[in-house]
């Protein structure tokens, strides 16, 4: 308390010290201004009065014209009198009103006669301040006498006497409103947020730290505090968690669901102290400077969704293509930053590209070449001798960057992702024989026929058969590499133990289906209100009642326009739901410099123009198309505004965004229609599984699914909730490193 008060009266001190100096120059300008005007006043007065008089004699004999001269110009505003002295200081004529005493208590005359020239000066005489102005007389070359105008200065005075009490009252008001507002701001804006710090803490202590969430978090003055102890609160309460976990296992047999913590303490068991390396193209996070701000993002990435929760429970470092245009303003020195930025867990490096070999490596050989050859939807891959070198070179760079990471590290566990780096297995296993890799591919693998149009193809299993364990999503996909594999190379395969012998080098071909976290109680939070959901379909300017949705990159392999046909051939069939029925794509671009993707993006447009004109009205568009990214956040809200959700992919690995809305929704509602060309298909089996291709059993999909009953609708979201709740991100996580660590 005493430094509350010793503050405020600190802070009072300095506001009295500005209004007061404020006061001291407004004064002395006042004071000046006001001076000069009545000395500007008395000379007009006097100059006047001067021509007039040095036409009479100043004599005795002329006293009654003098003052007959006098009387007729002492009526002026603030004037008290003037008098007219001869040289010998002897009053000739003077106005009635001027008081005796001041002939006797003033030299002005004289002096100014003695020096010849104007002279002013104020008096106090009798309590009244005047201002006495004297001024010489002639005849010819002579001084014959002095003028004196004798002005009332006392409003001056006054003036300055109601600029201090004016300025002094306000201070008074100020002081008052200033020890106010710091009541108000103490109170509100410190004490509060403050005792709800505490209390955080204080529930953080005892494990019961959700509970003060949004009351901490809607104070922005407080704001980095607020996240910093929202960090050590949720460190303290995992941490907490994960310690009960652990006793709670060492006690159980039973398999319970996988979490954060469960895999944790798995990985300590496991790895011993040693971390995980995880190589990819795609970075978790994405530095990009505006203006003068630096800010991140987290890319729209089913792999980076499904690494990242394995690595932040396991620590390591990431090592992924630096792409953001502040990439390299963030990192140290060795190209390193500590992520995630609110909450840093392990490390991630990043490798620099040229605009060449972004072109060549990921542009062309991987996505123009390797992406339609593995997807299989009629887009013909292209493939180019140029990119295939830049693709090597790149491979080159990250095994490079990766071997300068693990070097004097015993037995490393790296796990490389996906169809940007087949040559990387193969290149660090060269140098370092002792290290454990894993390649994950993370789309689909085609088959032997379909693969063979690679011209590269040998090169490219070579390269992934460096690895000890190659990851599929399917079993099809693992059937298709080691069919492809007895196609293309010299090679030993046991297809009893889907293991294969290359080079004295055994690889383990395994599938493993990825998933997403599962977390029950930050989830949880999440759950969008009632009025939240209002205000999203207002500021798109939707009234249906009936939603559904699609969320998918901008890409051809998403079946984007047939989903877009099959509502327009729903509406078609079913007009009684025009006005009711409305469907919000979100489609984040991609790839967008190279053709193909260019030309989907048009065809989406175009689509979604044309049946927007041939059912709109007045009040109501069939379909919101919305081409921009969207944090994972704005995601799960859109995910539980849908009635349905429409993944409809023509082929696909897995596609987490089928798991995503299955987890999102809390209140076990909602549809999924899934194709039954993903890999999700093969787990989640109470969707409405479909063939994208076949637009009518996809529009009659939607129709069931906005017209199914809501227990059926609970039933089948349990069910998918429970599979996704048991085959969960980190039981996958823990899958993938027993394997390969079993491998050693």
């Amino acid at each position: 308390m005493k430094e509350f008060l010793k503050g405020m009266v600190f802070i009072l001190l300095i506001v009295s010290f500005i209004v007061i100096s404020f006061t001291i120059n407004q004064v002395y300008q006042e004071e000046k201004q006001l001076t000069t005007d009545l000395q500007y006043r008395s000379t007009l007065i006097a100059e006047n009065l001067k021509d007039k008089i040095e036409l009479v004699p100043v004599e005795e004999e002329q006293k009654n014209n003098l003052q007959q001269i006098i009387d007729l110009n002492s009526n002026k505003e603030r004037l008290v009198g003037i008098s007219i002295y001869n040289n010998k200081e002897k009053i000739i004529a003077s106005s009635p009103d001027l008081p005796a005493e001041l002939s006797e208590s003033n030299n002005i005359t004289s002096r100014s006669m003695d020096e010849d020239k104007a002279t002013g000066d104020f008096i106090k005489l009798n309590d009244k301040k005047l201002y006495l102005f004297a001024l010489p007389l002639h005849n010819k070359n002579s001084v014959i006498g002095s003028l004196l105008v004798v002005q009332n200065a006392n409003y001056i005075d006054a003036h300055i006497m109601e600029i201090w009490k004016n300025n002094m009252f306000r201070l008074l008001i100020q002081v008052i409103a200033i020890s106010i507002a710091i009541l108000i701001v103490i109170r509100w804006i410190i004490f509060e947020p403050i005792k709800n710090l505490v209390e955080a803490i204080k529930q953080a202590r005892t494990g019961e730290w959700n509970e003060m969430i949004p009351k901490i978090q809607g104070n922005l003055f407080f704001r980095p505090l607020i996240n910093e102890v929202i960090h050590i609160s949720r460190s303290l309460f995992e941490a907490r968690r994960s310690a009960s976990e652990e006793a709670r296992l060492r006690l159980e047999k039973i398999d319970s669901p996988w979490t954060a913590q469960r895999l944790q303490e798995f990985a300590k068991s496991i790895l011993k102290g040693r971390n995980i390396y995880v190589v990819s193209n795609r970075e978790p996070y994405i530095h990009i400077k505006n203006g003068g701000k630096i800010s991140y993002y987290e890319p729209a990435s089913g792999m980076v969704t499904a690494i990242e929760p394995m690595i932040e429970a396991c620590g390591g470092i990431w090592i992924a293509h630096g792409s953001g245009n502040a990439d390299q303003l963030v990192v140290d020195k060795n190209n390193k930053i500590k992520v995630p930025p609110d909450e840093p867990k392990y490390t991630l490096k990043r490798i620099w590209l040229s605009e060449k070999e972004v072109a060549g490596y990921y542009y062309g050989f991987s996505n123009e070449g390797m992406w339609p050859l593995c997807h299989m939807v009629h887009t013909r891959p292209v493939f180019r001798k140029e990119d295939w070198q830049e693709y090597k070179n790149v491979n080159g760079k990250f095994a490079h960057a990766l071997l300068k990471e693990i070097t004097n590290i015993p037995q490393p566990i790296i796990l490389i992702q996906d169809f940007h780096s087949a040559l990387l297995p193969r290149m660090v296993k060269k140098s370092r024989p002792d290290a454990l890799i894993a390649i994950f591919w993370h789309i689909p693998w085609p088959s032997a026929e379909a693969f063979s149009i690679c011209p590269w193809r040998k090169e490219i299993l070579d390269g992934m058969l460096g690895a000890d364990l190659i990851g599929f999503h399917t079993q099809l996909h693992c059937n298709n590499f080691i069919d492809t594999v007895g196609n293309e190379l010299e090679s030993l395969i046991n297809r009893e133990n889907f293991m294969i012998t290359r080079l004295n080098h055994q690889s383990f071909i395994k599938s493993l289906p990825i998933s997403i976290p599962y977390n029950t109680e930050e989830d949880a939070l999440k759950k969008i209100s009632v009025d939240e959901k209002q205000k999203m379909l207002n500021k798109l300017g939707i009234s249906s009642s009936l939603i559904g949705l699609g969320v998918d990159r901008l890409d051809y392999t998403k079946g984007i326009v047939e989903r877009l046909k099959a509502v327009e051939l729903f509406l078609t069939k079913y007009p009684a739901y025009k006005e009711k029925f409305t469907f919000i794509q979100i489609a984040a671009p991609t790839r967008s410099n190279i053709p193909q993707y260019q030309k989907i993006a048009q065809e989406v447009e175009q689509e979604t123009e044309s049946i927007n004109k041939k059912f709109a009205t007045k009040r109501w568009k069939p379909i919101i198309l919305l081409e921009k990214h969207h944090s994972h956040d704005e995601i799960e809200n859109y995910y539980q505004i849908a009635n349905t959700c429409l993944v409809t992919s023509l082929h696909d690995g897995m596609n987490l965004v089928a798991k995503e809305f299955v987890w999102s929704r809390h209140d076990e509602q909602g549809v999924l229609i899934l194709s039954q060309f993903t890999g999700a298909s093969r787990e989640l089996k109470d969707a409405i599984i479909v063939n994208p291709y076949n637009i009518e059993e996809l529009a009659e999909a939607i129709h069931k699914a906005i017209t199914m009953m809501s227990t059926e609708q609970k039933k089948r979201m349990v069910k998918l909730r429970e599979k996704i709740k048991s085959n969960n991100v980190y039981r996958w996580s823990a899958d993938l490193l027993k394997t390969i660590v079993g491998l050693e």
